[in-house]
Parts: C-alpha cells; sequence; structure tokens
C-alpha cells in the first residue's frame, strides 16, 4: 500500500503540473490572438494557426481556440483550467453561457463537469427555444464503395472552424448532422442524447427492423387501454415493467408476502434488503481511499460487512449495497485470493503491493 500511495501522489503531482501547463498555455494563446499575432505569420485564423502550425487535431485545436477567446473576455476561465477545475473538452459549452457579466455565478455550474455533463446544464440556463417531439424512422445509408468492399469503420465529421465564442458554424462538432445520426459501423455506438431544456431530451438511437415491428405490435395490444400512446409512453412503460421485475428480484416489493418461506444463514430477508436500498439510496457504498463512496450504480449487490461465514449477520447494520467489484474486492480482502479464486478465478484479483 505504501508504494500504490507513492506512485498515487507522484501522479497527482504530475497531473496539477498538466493543468497548470494547460492553463499557462491557453492564457499565452488568448494573449497570442489578441495581438492577431496569428496574420503575421500568414495564417488565415487561430484555428488555422493550431491545426496547421502546431500540429493539433481538428477537435483538440477548435477546444483550444473556444478557450482562448472565451479567456480574453473572461479571465477566470484560464484560472479555472490552470486549477484543474474546468474541463477543456466542456469548454464548448462553457462558452454558450459563461459571459463577463455572469461568469461568478454561472462559471461555478460547470466545475468537474464532463462536456455531456455540461450540456445539461447549457439546456437548463438555456433551453431550446421550441423542442423539438417528432419521431423519425430513416434507413441507415450504405456508401456504393462499402457494399462492393463491406463494411468499414466511419468517423464522424471532425469539427471544423468555430466563430466567437458561443457561435458554431456548420459542421461544428456541436451539431448532429445527418452523416453522423445515419453512418454504419460495425463496432456498437452508444445512443446519442442532446439535452434540450431542464427536463427534455434528444435521443437519437439505432434499432433493428425487429424492434420496429415489436414496437409497433405492443402499440396494437395497448390500443384499447391508451389509444394513441406516443413511442415514449410506450417504451417507459416496458421499462416500467423490466424496473418492476428487477425490484421484486431484489425483494424491493411494495407489498411483501406475509408469511415469508424460512430463510437460509446467508439470505437476506426482503424487508432488509427494502430498509438498506432506502438507506444508500441505491448506489455502491464502498469506500475509496480518498473517503468518498463509489457511487456507482451498475451491476449493484448486497454485501455482508462482516461475512456470514465469519459470523455476520443479515441485517440492516450488517448489510449495505456495493456494486459487484468492490463486493469481490472486499470478499479478497477479507478472505485472500487464493480461497477465492476457487469460486472466482481472476476477477477483481488484488496486486500485490512490491513497497
Amino acid at each position: 500500500m505504501d508504494t500504490a500511495r507513492a506512485l498515487s501522489a507522484n501522479l497527482a503531482s504530475l497531473l496539477r503540473r498538466e493543468h497548470s501547463a494547460l492553463g499557462a498555455f491557453l492564457v499565452a494563446l488568448a494573449d497570442f490572438d489578441r495581438r492577431r499575432a496569428w496574420m503575421t505569420l500568414g495564417h488565415a485564423s487561430l484555428f488555422a494557426y493550431l491545426h496547421r502550425e502546431l500540429r493539433l487535431s481538428k477537435a483538440a485545436a477548435q477546444y483550444r481556440k473556444v478557450a482562448a477567446e472565451l479567456i480574453q473576455e473572461v479571465a477566470a476561465v484560464g484560472e479555472a483550467l490552470g486549477e484543474g477545475r474546468l474541463c477543456l473538452t466542456s469548454i464548448v459549452e462553457v462558452a454558450r453561457v459563461v459571459t463577463a457579466e455572469n461568469w461568478e455565478t454561472v462559471l461555478p455550474k460547470f466545475f468537474g463537469l464532463s462536456r455531456r455533463e455540461a450540456m445539461k446544464v447549457v439546456a437548463e440556463l438555456q433551453p431550446h427555444p421550441a423542442p423539438p417531439t417528432r419521431t423519425i424512422v430513416s434507413p441507415v445509408r450504405t456508401a456504393p464503395s462499402e457494399v462492393a468492399a463491406g463494411p468499414a469503420f466511419a468517423l464522424p465529421a471532425l469539427p471544423l472552424e468555430v466563430g466567437p465564442a458561443g457561435n458554431c458554424t456548420p459542421g461544428s462538432s456541436s451539431e448532429l448532422t445527418d452523416r453522423e445520426v445515419n453512418t454504419s459501423a460495425p463496432t456498437h455506438r452508444p445512443a446519442e442524447v442532446v439535452p434540450l431544456t431542464a427536463d427534455l431530451r434528444r435521443f437519437h438511437l439505432t434499432v433493428s427492423d425487429r424492434f420496429l415491428k415489436k414496437l409497433q405490435a405492443a402499440r396494437d395490444a395497448l390500443a384499447h387501454a391508451r389509444p394513441g400512446a406516443t413511442e415514449e409512453e410506450l417504451l417507459e412503460a416496458g421499462l416500467d415493467l423490466l424496473l418492476e421485475k428487477a425490484a421484486k428480484r431484489k425483494g424491493l416489493v411494495s407489498k411483501p408476502r406475509k408469511t415469508p418461506p424460512p430463510a437460509k444463514a446467508d439470505h437476506i430477508p426482503a424487508h432488509v434488503k427494502r430498509a438498506v436500498w432506502e438507506r444508500d439510496g441505491g448506489r455502491c457504498q464502498f469506500r475509496l481511499p480518498s473517503g468518498e463512496i463509489c457511487g456507482s450504480t451498475h451491476q449493484l449487490e448486497f454485501d455482508h460487512i462482516e461475512p456470514v461465514a465469519l459470523g455476520g449477520a443479515s441485517t440492516v447494520d450488517n448489510v449495505r449495497i456495493t456494486c459487484r467489484r468492490h463486493n469481490i474486492i472486499s470478499a479478497r480482502r477479507v478472505f485472500g485470493d487464493d480461497w477465492m479464486d476457487r469460486y472466482a478465478p481472476g476477477k477483481a484479483s488484488l496486486p500485490a503491493d512490491t513497497g
């Protein structure tokens, strides 16, 4: 553990230096842009200078260009980037709503957020004036060359030049083009979610013809009970059924059976599961070295703090929620890798400390 802590301290030091160097670079870049020095060097714009002379990718050049322009208006942006409180990838969203007049109250809302999280903040501060409520079903277009040569990886359009802070020209990464929506790729891509207002999201999802037939069958089946139901209402009804089924498996039902069957020694009663789930908020409670809890909501399990094998009881005080990985790590810390490998070989093994 001492070696791991020393390595972590070194990484933290290097990260602070990385943030500081980035902040210094962007402040200097803002001054470079203010002087229009890129024009003296023969470049058409700051974006062209970053991309052509400094050899940054178009996306990297766009982020830095927007940051430099915003820093000229709000110097605190450079300080926040240099201290690591503001993520560079969220700068395009920050530039949409942060101004010299409101930065003191608005800028802190973006601290520690990813770009996707920042998009949600922008949607709350600057809601879409007329959120679309339409449903569009379109075939995936395939280029003739792809038909002949077989499927190939297709890259989304790279962001092009961005104008003044907050105003992206067509082709920038802030816009979802038809090419990005309809591009076919052999690997799974997560659904595209674009915040429109504080409550509404635009959701792009590629589905199979089989899925559409099932959706139509669900609409027909509910034609009497829910006439005129939208696609969102149908899908939400299906999700409610899945969540209800998952809750029953965890014993989180609102009306438990009055006479539950006899329980095994390691069985956790339903009323204990419900109390623990409510207390822990449906999040992993494993405590990290920083003192924070994991907080994951993925692959959650009920974990005995003092294992049943060592006399632990299935009580509210002795049961917590953990994600599967931290449940296994906790067991390995108690019973050791040799014993655990007989039951979960190779899963979440703890590295040997060389210190």
